[in-house]
């Protein structure tokens, strides 16, 4: 993307402390790295992230805004009651947030203060695997990782906060959740960490896909393996989720366009 194709926006670089302007720059980041994967679904979704040091405060995207040309400084702060805390100035656009967003991420970020991160994708795999009884199998072992994914009732497009107390229970401590007939959702302590959730939880539902759809009968694991690998994957076990490859993301994401950190 030339920067002529880019918004015209002035930078919110000194209008944040460093900790928000890192944070901005790793959220505008993952917008990328989701859309260059093929995860986005034009300017619908959310990815959100917390801003350090700023308790109940949270970044997201403008909505109207398409993933591909989300900027450090196009992301709007706001905090967990759906109030908008900083954004720029869109001029005639005037983009906002989008009330389905808040309420998903706002419930998530004021209950789960682990979490720094979430990400929620309408993917044609995420989907499809979302409306089968079935839900996710552990037929491969990227699968094997989601073992204990939690999964939530459809009950329409969420506008109510009403919906907020079965969502966080049924995402519980967990990392990932399958919307029933919806969509995808991860979490992380960090913007990596919840990519590489995503990203991973994504390959399971298209191989999962792939194999159902040539009709042969599916291999199934053993439940013991199944968990001797799912415990493989635990915190206790291995380094946290994205540590190593978010750096190298950032690289090529700069190597395609840098035009993010702005």
């Amino acid at each position: 993307m030339s920067h002529a194709d880019r918004l015209p926006l002035q930078s919110m670089k000194e209008r944040c402390t460093p900790e928000e302007w890192q944070a901005r720059i790793d959220l505008a980041a993952c917008y990328r790295l989701v859309a260059h994967y093929g995860m986005s679904d034009m300017m619908a979704n959310h990815i959100s992230s917390r801003v350090p040091g700023e308790e109940g405060a949270f970044l997201i995207n403008p909505y109207g805004m398409m993933y591909e040309e989300i900027t450090a400084s196009s992301l709007i702060k706001i905090d967990v009651e759906g109030n908008i805390l900083a954004r720029p100035d869109f001029g005639a656009l005037d983009y906002g947030i989008n009330k389905a967003g808040y309420v998903i991420h706002g419930a998530i970020h004021r209950a789960r203060h682990d979490v720094a991160c979430v990400i929620h994708t309408h993917t044609w795999a995420g989907m499809a695997v979302s409306a089968l009884e079935c839900g996710l199998l552990p037929i491969t072992q990227t699968a094997m990782r989601f073992m204990k994914i939690g999964y939530h009732d459809y009950q329409g497009v969420v506008l109510d906060s009403a919906e907020e107390a079965s969502l966080l229970r049924d995402l519980g401590d967990g990392e990932a959740l399958v919307l029933r007939n919806h969509g995808l959702l991860t979490v992380g302590k960090t913007v990596g960490e919840a990519f590489n959730w995503m990203h991973r939880l994504e390959l399971s539902c298209r191989s999962q896909l792939a194999a159902m759809a040539t009709g042969a009968k599916l291999l199934h694991v053993a439940p013991e393996v199944v968990g001797k690998t799912w415990n493989n994957y635990q915190p206790k076990t291995r380094r946290p989720y994205g540590l190593m490859e978010w750096p190298a993301l950032l690289r090529m994401l700069d190597r395609m366009d840098p035009g993010f950190r702005y």
